[in-house]
């Protein structure tokens, strides 16, 4: 299902914090201080030739943010970047200078972040993010996690030195109770949603996202006609929206926010023209995208910048990991999980259907870019589902190419 945005606000420029927290020169701060991380490279950006020509487009590139910093997730960008500007920030303040967040590793910064503890709620990829960061400044960490995140995610998260603390219910459950205990203990809540009053920190989340849409945009022969990227709160969708738009003017792509079948909450949005909570009912098989109410700073920039917002089902999205596994001969593999390949997921269902093709102008001469937003972070379930390990998939893909 495919509808345009109909917001009034849509095609109107960005807020300007919003603009200064998510255009080009944001990116380039975040850049910095990715260049003072140990392991840091750039992912690949990777060409579906001949998948282009079996959908009918003229170019496919999709970003591959399993390769991200050791975390598998384009999050790894995002929550260590957050923790880390705000305990620099912190320690300016208590020593009485100003000291620049990639000097997050001198010992005074150490000592001051030793006194502080963060906190965030998360489905798995921002809470290793965010664990990961608190790890690397020397802060206390305590991730909340709900019912459903699998015991191998929780692991993940609490090999970087977190306390892990379940809660009974889903991803809006565990943020409501991260931001209570939070408040009544006085840590520092890094969250990659934004309520009334809390936009800051989920800006500089989105923030740290940017990084990897000047990568891409560097490696691009030539610019998008048309983006699709998934969406959970929004932050991703939402930052790759502002990027372009602020970075590519009036030759900005067309932007489609895709949504779980099942927590649509920013499609619902967009129906309804507000932000808008959706009832949680049966799970979705994209955990990572598993969530029923839009950051309300994603939905004030989705609102203007979005193109349209549509939903895939559980199955294409099974699909698209599996696709993008066995790819067509002369095309690489990727390793998707199961919120991975959703832009991809998206972008097969337009394409098969000629009105759906029209509304968004997908036509011979579409370039398309996609996000690869996290690899198998489950190994385990990503066997189970493509019927074959991560390790097998590259190393076929490797034996092929070689």
């Amino acid at each position: 299902m495919l509808i345009a945005n109909s917001h009034p606000d849509h095609g109107k420029p960005l807020d300007r914090a919003d603009a200064g927290m998510l255009g080009p020169e944001a990116a380039a701060e975040v850049e910095r201080f990715l260049a003072k991380r140990e392991g840091h490279r750039q992912t690949p950006l990777v060409a579906l030739a001949r998948l282009a020509e079996a959908l009918g487009v003229s170019s496919i590139h999709i970003k591959d943010e399993g390769h991200r910093l050791g975390l598998g997730s384009f999050k790894a960008l995002g929550g260590a970047y957050a923790v880390i500007r705000l305990i620099v920030e912190e320690a300016s303040r208590k020593l009485g200078r100003a000291i620049d967040f990639v000097d997050f590793d001198a010992p005074e910064v150490r000592e001051v972040a030793s006194t502080f503890t963060v906190a965030c709620a998360t489905d798995g990829n921002h809470g290793r993010s965010v664990a990961q960061g608190a790890r690397l400044i020397g802060a206390r960490c305590v991730i909340f996690v709900h019912a459903g995140v699998s015991d191998e995610r929780v692991a993940a998260i609490a090999r970087y030195g977190a306390e892990m603390v379940r809660v009974a219910g889903n991803y809006d459950d565990s943020v409501a109770e991260a931001a209570r205990i939070a408040g009544k203990e006085g840590w520092i809540i890094v969250s990659d949603t934004s309520w009334p009053g809390y936009e800051r920190i989920p800006g500089l989340v989105m923030q740290g996202y940017t990084a990897l849409l000047g990568e891409a945009l560097n490696a691009m022969p030539q610019p998008p006609t048309h983006v699709f990227v998934q969406a959970g709160v929004g932050g991703i969708a939402a930052a790759t929206a502002a990027y372009f738009a602020l970075a590519l003017g009036e030759k900005r792509p067309c932007f489609v926010v895709v949504d779980p079948a099942r927590a649509a909450c920013l499609f619902e949005s967009a129906r309804a023209g507000r932000p808008v909570k959706v009832e949680h009912g049966e799970a979705t098989i994209m955990a990572m995208l598993e969530c029923y109410e839009p950051s309300l700073v994603a939905w004030r920039v989705l609102s203007r910048v979005a193109d349209a917002f549509m939903t895939v089902e559980d199955g294409e999205a099974v699909d698209a990991m599996k696709r993008l596994a066995s790819p067509l001969k002369g095309d690489p593999a990727i390793v998707a999980g199961e919120s991975g390949g959703v832009g991809l997921a998206a972008l097969s269902q337009v394409a098969r259907d000629p009105a759906l093709r029209r509304q968004i102008g997908l036509d011979e001469t579409a370039r398309i870019f996609l996000i690869n937003t996290e690899g198998a972070t489950d190994p385990a379930l990503y066997e189970e589902i493509v019927g074959r390990s991560p390790a097998e998939v590259l190393a076929a893909n490797a034996k092929l190419r070689g």
